[in-house]
């Protein structure tokens, strides 16, 4: 697992650092989307999460969800063209579990990739540490624990 600056990464991921989502993939061509904890940081606090339909598709750096904190509203957007096929429902009666446990619990959506090669674009979880401090540094982010 990286941590760069309170942030933690799993190196079992693939993951979007300008759009703050990871990618999990899960078999029969299908990968799980959740929030990094800098996306987390940056929201402040998740408190709703409202997701595009199952069946939907979703362009690639377009919004594949949307969650809103007290006072900020952002797209959740997807580093890849996808289908959705499932929605985290339990983020339905209370999204705060986003915020405790963004790679657990409180994933978002799983999509099933419109190409094989789904993952080209996206910092795989073994290069992430280097790929997410050179973003902290350039953007003055402080990290996980001060936000």
């Amino acid at each position: 697992m990286a941590t760069v600056r309170g942030c933690r990464f799993p190196e079992d991921r693939f993951y979007d650092v300008p759009h703050h989502v990871w990618y999990l993939p899960l078999g029969d061509g299908l990968v799980r989307a959740g929030m990094t904890p800098v996306g987390v940081a940056l929201a402040r606090e998740v408190l709703i999460f409202t997701p595009k339909r199952v069946g939907r598709p979703v362009e690639a750096g377009r919004a594949m969800a949307t969650v809103e904190s007290a006072k900020w509203v952002g797209s959740v957007r997807a580093g890849f063209a996808a289908r959705v096929e499932a929605v985290n429902e339990a983020l339905a009666r209370g999204a705060a579990v986003v915020n405790r446990d963004c790679y657990g619990e409180g994933w978002l959506l799983v999509l099933r990739p419109a190409a094989e090669d789904w993952q080209g674009a996206l910092t795989p979880g073994a290069e992430v540490e280097r790929v997410y401090a050179d973003w902290m540094e350039r953007e003055g982010f402080e990290g996980c624990e001060t936000r």
